[in-house]
């Protein structure tokens, strides 16, 4: 049994009938705390997870729990502590923004006074107060987005679930929305499915790799990196890459541009040999970037293998 204070899964696969699955036997455990951000390509099945930890899909065999509550057989209690933005959630076009959040929380069990009030405050929150009162059609898809997002942020629910939340969002929406999202990971735990790897980096106290239904690695954005040899990458045009002997790995990019993956001091002494030459190159931290891409690569390698 799982403890209170951890998301567990063990095993979670899911059919759609199809030869390939949907969620091929996940098994991880997080604390129910902060931010775990899940990425992957699309079709990698973040959104399947997202829905059976969320109770809203039945897995086709595995199990998962919550806080010691189980996703199928303790659904209807886990429902009482969990919200959720699913990713192909919509707000009702014919009602308002204030609406549309008051009245989630009614159903939430929130009297009328007390919901209306919340709901105006989450969506000042989220910068809607001045859209509070049109109608949910006449939004931007941004906008609307943000709606949805207000309506998780005005409930007391301890555990929410975000499936890519920021899609449609401007750049500078989406900033306001990741500070929105590090002041609520102090206080609840934020299950969140991003596309946007520079959001998981920014945003995330977990992350978790997820490709074809396989969870591929899990852990703190440094120890994520350490799964990799090196932790510099230096970035420089595929004319130069005729370099002496370092101590690294070297890769062409689909850009064309030759990358290194190095120690520090072999990237600091690459790159004063470079600037002697006068040749342009870049030189930082390996990002969640190159370990998703890193990840990705080692598993279609081992993954023929097998």
């Amino acid at each position: 049994m799982s403890s209170a204070g951890e998301l567990v899964c063990d095993d979670l696969t899911k059919s759609y009938g199809t030869k390939k699955l949907a969620l091929d036997s996940v098994s991880f455990t997080v604390p129910t705390k902060g931010i775990f951000t899940l990425i992957g390509r699309n079709g990698a099945g973040k959104s399947t997870l997202t829905r059976i930890l969320a109770t809203l899909l039945e897995p086709t065999s595995g199990s998962a729990r919550i806080d010691g509550l189980d996703v199928m057989t303790d659904a209807r209690r886990l429902r009482q502590k969990i919200a959720v933005v699913p990713q192909e959630g919509r707000a009702v076009a014919w009602i308002s923004p204030v609406q549309t959040v008051s009245t989630y929380l009614l159903w939430r069990g929130y009297g009328y006074g007390e919901s209306r009030r919340k709901a105006l405050e989450a969506l000042s929150s989220v910068g809607l107060e001045n859209q509070a009162n049109r109608l949910n059609r006449t939004l931007s898809g941004g906008m609307k987005r943000k709606v949805l997002v207000a309506m998780v942020l005005a409930s007391e629910a301890d555990v929410i679930f975000l499936d890519e939340p920021s899609t449609g969002l401007d750049p500078i929406s989406r900033r306001e929305l990741w500070d929105l999202l590090v002041a609520l990971g102090k206080e609840r735990f934020v299950f969140l499915t991003t596309h946007y790897l520079e959001e998981a980096e920014q945003l995330s106290d977990r992350i978790g790799i997820l490709e074809d239904g396989r969870l591929l690695s899990i852990g703190t954005l440094n120890e994520l990196r350490g799964e990799m040899n090196y932790g510099f990458s230096l970035v420089l045009p595929r004319e130069n890459a005729a370099l002496a002997q370092f101590v690294g790995e070297k890769y062409t990019r689909r850009d064309g541009m030759i990358q290194i993956f190095t120690t520090e001091d072999q990237a600091l002494a690459l790159a004063k040999r470079l600037a002697d030459e006068r040749v342009r190159f870049s030189l930082n931290p390996v990002t969640l970037d190159d370990v998703f891409n890193f990840v990705i690569a080692r598993e279609k390698v081992e993954g023929g293998a097998r």
